[in-house]
């Protein structure tokens, strides 16, 4: 196993410290997340069940036995997800996988969102590394990306991917910021985004950061 996966590894174990008997788990995307949903097949038969962020992440769970469930049979006591990035205020930059607009929406009605990532996923300003995906309308595609453009960012479009709500992804470049709340704003009111991957007004609770020694705490 690779650096990288062992600190994934790690850092999705000490989100298991986080789940108690009879939980209702919101789960989200992405490689770090999947080895937490193998861990969580463990505690399948004492947690009420699962709300997935994605099909990916629904197909998981049931391969693992783990019941699925939605948000109409309530909000989740915990979210455990993965970030592309995250800065020290635990805000994130997500949506490498493209399911940001499900991973979002569970965020948001989460009574604890705790993140876990691997230490090379930190950096001091968003954007500065890691591209923002946005999810977009597609008749607005070219609306959406004019304006982009004229934000100074270099919206590239993800070719061939298509969201599980059917809308399409542009990966913004050369648009780091340095007020993420402000930004998530911003794009949020562009007509025809759907949602943008950063999570700052609701930003995680709980960063636990893989390392080769286990995983640190932000909090």
């Amino acid at each position: 196993m690779s650096d990288q996966n062992t600190f994934k590894k790690n850092a999705a174990a000490a989100a298991m410290r986080y789940i108690e008997d009879g939980m209702l788990v919101g789960v989200g995307t992405g490689s770090t997340t999947n080895y937490f949903i193998d861990m969580l097949a463990e505690k399948r038969d004492s947690i009420r069940g699962a709300i997935s962020s994605s099909g990916a992440t629904e197909d998981r769970l049931k391969k693992n036995g783990i019941p699925v469930m939605t948000l109409a049979d309530g909000d989740p006591d915990v979210y455990v997800d993965g970030a592309d990035r995250f800065n020290n205020l635990k805000q994130l930059i997500k949506g490498g996988g493209g399911a940001l607009t499900g991973e979002k929406i569970v965020a948001s009605v989460s009574r604890k969102f705790i993140c876990i990532a691997d230490e090379t996923k930190r950096e001091v300003r968003l954007g500065t590394s890691f591209p923002l995906p946005i999810a977009v309308i597609p008749a607005a595609r070219s609306s959406v990306a004019r304006q982009i453009l004229a934000m100074g960012g270099n919206p590239v479009y993800r070719n061939g991917f298509m969201t599980d709500n059917g809308n399409v992804i542009l990966d913004i470049h050369d648009l780091a910021f340095d007020e993420p709340i402000a930004m998530e704003q911003k794009l949020n009111n562009i007509p025809g985004i759907v949602c943008n991957g950063i999570f700052a007004l609701h930003a995680a609770d709980v960063v636990l950061i893989g390392n080769a020694a286990g995983a640190d705490v932000l909090a």
